[in-house]
């Protein structure tokens, strides 16, 4: 739905100004010229009729520049989107499996998702710019100065009508927004992927080599080794007054009674 809106309001915009130009002589002036312009904005080709206040006389202009590889671009990149999204949807619903199968699928999409940001960025930037342009040099006065009759302080050139670029502004907004939603989906489709799955499983099994080499560097649940002094529980030995070792265990008294 916003790529649909980031297009829509780009490659459907048709706009135009209206200037009045009024002669010293009443009869020579034209209080109404209307200059239209649309996508894709090539307006070095939008070619219009000014009197020159000479007599009857007139010139024929255009406007100046070509925006068009930035407004197409843009265009470009939303429309690809909003197919691949569409496509998307499909293969999310309908094939599930084939889309889990060996992980390819998984990291195709994460792939064009990190592309698709990328391009969404540098395409509403390069349209940003183009149509900070187009504002220029469809700007009435701007027009104005082209015509050699109001370079004549005699005569009184005036701008009648402004071009309205509200949905052009809204173009660039909904291009930003696509970068924003394209780059957030990033971290998603990357827990797709079997990257992140061996990311996961990675920090277990080193838990468990942790765990087993504790285990394993002499600690047991009931005895300790040589080097504690300990052999089994409930019984330690130790060397008595004369050199020979004594043993106490379970038995008591009776136990030492027979060692003496």
């Amino acid at each position: 739905l916003f790529a649909i809106f980031a297009f829509a309001t780009c490659g459907g915009y048709s706009g135009g100004l209206r200037l009045s130009v009024d002669c010293a002589n009443k009869s020579e002036s034209d209080l109404n010229i209307d200059i239209a312009f649309a996508y894709p904005f090539r307006l070095h080709q939008v070619n219009f009729d000014a009197p020159t206040c000479e007599g009857k006389r007139r010139e024929k202009l255009s406007l100046i520049g070509d925006f068009s590889s930035s407004a197409e671009f843009f265009v470009t990149i939303a429309v690809f989107a909003f197919l691949y999204s569409l496509a998307a949807t499909v293969v999310y619903i309908f094939f599930q499996n084939k889309y889990r199968e060996n992980n390819r699928g998984p990291l195709i999409d994460f792939i064009v998702t990190v592309v698709f940001s990328f391009l969404w960025l540098v395409g509403s930037s390069a349209w940003a710019k183009g149509l900070s342009d187009v504002k220029i040099a469809t700007d009435p006065d701007e027009v104005l100065l082209l015509m050699s009759a109001c370079k004549q302080q005699s005569n009184k050139c005036l701008p009648v009508r402004s071009p309205v670029m509200s949905s052009l502004n809204t173009s660039v907004v909904f291009g930003f927004l696509n970068f924003i939603l394209w780059a957030g989906n990033i971290w998603f489709v990357f827990k797709e992927t079997g990257w992140h799955s061996s990311g996961q499983r990675h920090a277990p099994d080193t838990m468990e080599k942790q765990s087993s080499s504790y285990n394993q560097g002499g600690y047991n649940q009931d005895s300790y080794g040589p080097a504690g002094g300990y052999n089994q529980p409930g019984s330690y030995s130790q060397v008595g007054e004369y050199g020979q070792s004594q043993s106490y265990g379970q038995s008591g008294p009776t136990s030492f009674a027979n060692q003496i």
